[in-house]
């Protein structure tokens, strides 16, 4: 194995394009650190196999954009198809504890489809040493699966996972059962729940790189926004300030949304024309070494806020920061999001869009606020851009979430949200977009440059 001590980053210097993403190479301890956190939860005797994503077919002979399986990646760093991790900590000979398996090079396809990594490539990015070529894997692990009781398989078991595709991870897993009927199968799933959902500050690193890169972005769009500009145009500023900041590109799809669109929560189609007078809700974020940023700002068209815009955007500002100022460890984010929705309820009658009589009788399971905040105020963040982790349980230091309340008035056509990241500390958090422009005065500042 590679020292990884000295000089890592230098490793990659003489060939970084030929093997590496648009991104500079991370430093594989977050991924050796990783890989030990999962082996201290796996039961004696026991294999852990991850899978690679599919390639997947759009129409024709055309592929989409490979992403891959954010566990194996979150485990290894490696983003090539048809990769596989295997974990045996039993193992009696050391060397196989942890296998990488790959595709073996094929001079043919590299014609067509490019470099493929070879052993030592893949050993400076994953810090394993022991790498196999996919083609001999199924034999050697069969001997390691008949020596041991528990086989640990993945699926993708995120909350808000929406549809049922049968892909690689839920294939093998019932071609495992059939081969092998008589091991006891255990969800790595559950496992990972909890880990990716505590981020090492190695990977905070990488998290505040695609922040940062946001943050260049936005300021450049704060320069270019003006009235009779495309909310297309915009989005391309933003690819653009992206990929020449080494972001791979967007973390998800960005949402450009000017006028009564900022109600539309995920309004993707990005083509209308921004008019003098309205707000245009930017909700957008950079991915960066496979970690995604996500950040919220609503600006004016013309560069100055009206009184109105401006009492509603304070409004909103105001909800931010106090969910901000409450999310620490020991509260759970169901009782974190009633404590902001009782304070959205006392700024609502503020600003004139909730009456006494409304919170008087509304019905608890739908409160009136929810009719100007319909979403909830943070998710988890990570290598998924709604990463996995815990709803109902108490949060916990090392957790990155979302803090993004908005408000959404249907007879003023006028949408708000204002997101930031926050990266939970032992006592409370840190603002990982804490630089990012936030105030109305710092954004007309800074769009009358």
């Amino acid at each position: 194995m590679i020292d990884i001590d000295v000089s890592w980053r230098n490793y990659f210097n003489d060939d970084i394009n030929q093997f590496c993403m648009k991104y500079l190479p991370l430093n594989p301890e977050i991924f050796i650190n990783n890989r030990k956190r999962f082996i201290e939860r796996m039961e004696k005797q026991s294999i852990a196999i991850f899978n690679s994503n599919d390639e997947l077919p759009t129409n024709g002979d055309q592929l989409f954009k490979f992403k891959q399986n954010a566990d194996l990646f979150w485990l290894t760093g490696i983003e090539q198809e048809d990769s596989m991790l295997i974990l045996f900590p039993d193992n009696p000979d050391p060397k196989f504890r942890e296998v990488l398996v790959l595709v073996k090079p094929n001079e043919l396809k590299e014609k067509w489809d490019g470099h493929r990594l070879r052993k030592h490539e893949a050993e400076a990015i994953s810090g394993i040493s022991t790498i196999i070529w996919l083609e001999s894997a199924e034999a050697i692990l069969q001997g390691w699966i008949h020596s041991v009781n528990t086989l640990y398989l993945n699926t993708n078991e995120n909350d808000r996972k929406s549809n049922y595709v049968p892909v690689r991870d839920y294939r093998y897993a019932k071609h495992m059962m059939d081969r092998y009927p008589l091991h006891q199968y255990k969800r790595s799933a559950v496992i990972m729940k909890d880990l990716r959902a505590i981020k090492s500050a190695l990977e905070i690193e990488v998290l505040q790189k695609a922040i940062d890169i946001t943050d260049n972005a936005f300021r450049r769009l704060l320069g270019f926004i003006r009235p009779g500009v495309k909310e297309y145009e915009i989005e391309a500023e933003i690819w653009h300030s992206f990929l020449s900041q080494r972001a791979t590109g967007p973390a998800y799809g960005n949402i450009i949304a000017s006028g009564d669109r900022a109600r539309t929560l995920h309004y993707i189609d990005n083509n209308r024309e921004c008019k003098d007078g309205e707000l245009l809700l930017m909700d957008f974020g950079a991915e960066y070494g496979n970690y995604c940023a996500d950040l919220t700002r609503t600006v004016p068209v013309n560069g100055k806020f009206s009184r109105r815009q401006k009492i509603v955007y304070n409004a909103c500002l105001h909800l931010h920061l106090y969910a901000a100022s409450i999310l620490k460890p020991g509260i759970s984010i169901v009782d974190y999001t009633k404590k902001v929705g009782d304070e959205a309820t006392v700024v609502f009658q503020k600003i004139g869009l909730l009456r006494k009589s409304d919170v008087k009788n509304e019905d608890p399971e739908n409160r009136a606020y929810t009719r100007y905040l319909y979403h909830g105020i943070s998710h988890h963040l990570g290598i998924d851009v709604h990463d996995l982790g815990t709803r109902t349980a108490p949060i916990k230091p090392g957790m990155v979430f979302t803090v993004e309340p908005g408000i959404y008035i249907e007879e003023e056509q006028m949408g708000i949200r204002i997101e930031n990241n926050f990266w939970l500390t032992k006592n409370g958090n840190k603002d990982l977009m804490k630089n990012i422009p936030i105030t109305v005065e710092d954004i007309e500042a800074l769009m009358k440059k």
